[in-house]
């Protein structure tokens, strides 16, 4: 069996981040185990710009981006194996992955770090009525056939979901000379940023229909067309709404999923909102020693804030190894409240904790003119004034040691919304 100190599943922006991260932190022996045959995961397809301006201060595209953290790792010497897949994680870190080159191997890890990414929501959990023809692709798919293998997918486009990568696809859909008809979104707000809607669709007089959702798909051999239909508070269609669209291609932009098979088979704990492990502030797991970040942890809209977190990730995988298992000494829940639907990390270890911890989340609607605040055992300690909050723009608040510190008896901190 082979061993090494820290092990990192996944060589994408989360992966490379906490490599380079943990090397600087003084741990040599790192490996990165990545399934696809490039370093960079989806950063490779995503050639358009916008990526880079917290991390290096200036607009890169996705494979420039991915490109300056693969040079980093590069430059520390860190080994990877690539077009190698991970199969399990046992309890006590031994991780199993196989490859052509060394078939079926194990590897006894004193460390492990999880950044899988994530994946798209398929067609399948949406329960569209109609046949399977060709000309169905989720955004993800399309974005790879168009980007990375050449391919044009499709003339006649509608899109259903307003997700990044679905905004981001109607613009390049267009680029390349297809029509895109309408983009639609089930909720009465959109899952995207704001900066897309108005690049993406507004530039390019692309339609946004909130509130509607596809309720049948034409054509056996491949798309001829769908219908749209409006639907009420209960997300369900009425009747009498139904908008009939020629087209040859449907894109789905309906949600993301971190990718966590792995993390549930090892045992950790999971969380029911994010889908990602519930972690601590050192973003370890239940499992310790193992430790998760990236969209494997919650799926972010910046990837910027990805390698912030990843770093973190990394350096405390080192401390980790270096220090030895360290039981939290004052774990305090975090717990979100009135609008807000979830945080990372769900644990702040008081005892234990950095001079700052960014606390990240989002909401469940759309707010104007709302507070965020942050309560200690019911003592209001933060309140910040939003003109608005969307579920599609990601939030954070920063703690302090030094307030912390001023609550020695701390057993709760609350996240919430507020109207004043």
């Amino acid at each position: 069996m082979q061993q090494h100190d820290i092990v990192i599943v996944g060589g994408g922006p989360a992966g490379l981040a906490a490599a380079v991260a943990a090397r600087k932190a003084g741990v040599q022996d790192i490996l990165i185990l990545e399934r696809d045959g490039h370093l960079g995961g989806i950063l490779n397809q995503c050639i358009h710009n916008g990526f880079g301006l917290h991390t290096f201060k200036e607009e890169l595209t996705g494979p420039e981006y991915a490109a300056r953290f693969i040079e980093q790792a590069m430059a520390e010497n860190i080994p990877c194996k690539l077009n190698t897949m991970v199969m399990d994680i046992s309890p006590d870190k031994v991780v199993t992955a196989m490859n052509r080159e060394d078939g079926l191997f194990e590897i006894k890890a004193r460390a492990v770090v999880l950044c899988m990414g994530c994946r798209e929501r398929p067609r399948g959990a949406l329960n569209i009525p109609g046949y399977r023809p060709a000309g169905i692709y989720s955004a993800g798919t399309a974005q790879r056939l168009m980007n990375i293998e050449g391919f044009s997918v499709g003339k006649e486009v509608v899109i259903l979901g307003s997700g990044n990568i679905g905004l981001i696809m109607a613009r390049r859909m267009t680029l390349e000379g297809a029509k895109v008809k309408v983009v639609a979104e089930l909720m009465p707000y959109s899952g995207g940023l704001k900066r897309n809607i108005v690049q993406c669709l507004d530039d390019y007089g692309i339609p946004l229909k909130l509130s509607h959702t596809v309720v049948k798909i034409d054509g056996k051999e491949r798309v001829t067309g769908i219908t749209l239909a409006q639907v009420g508070p209960d997300r369900k269609p009425i009747p009498g709404t139904e908008e009939y669209y020629r087209c040859d291609t449907l894109l789905l932009s309906v949600g993301l999923l971190p990718e966590n098979e792995l993390t549930r088979e090892a045992g950790i704990a999971m969380n029911r909102v994010t889908g990602g492990p519930d972690v601590s502030d050192s973003l370890e797991t239940s499992l310790p020693g193992v430790f998760a970040c990236g969209n494997v942890l919650h799926v972010h809209d910046l990837v910027d804030y990805v390698s912030e977190e990843a770093a973190l990730a990394g350096r405390n995988a080192a401390a980790y190894v270096q220090a030895g298992e360290r039981a939290a000494a004052n774990p305090v829940p975090l717990t979100a409240k009135d609008g807000v639907r979830y945080t990372v990390p769900q644990t702040l270890d008081t005892a234990n904790m950095n001079d700052k911890v960014v606390v990240r989340f989002r909401v469940g609607d759309v707010y104007k003119d709302r507070y965020v605040s942050v309560y200690f055992d019911g003592e209001r300690v933060l309140h910040r004034k939003k003109n608005v909050l969307a579920p599609g723009e990601m939030e954070q608040v920063v703690l302090t040691r030094q307030q912390v510190e001023k609550y020695p008896e701390l057993r709760q901190i609350t996240v919430c919304t507020e109207v004043e």
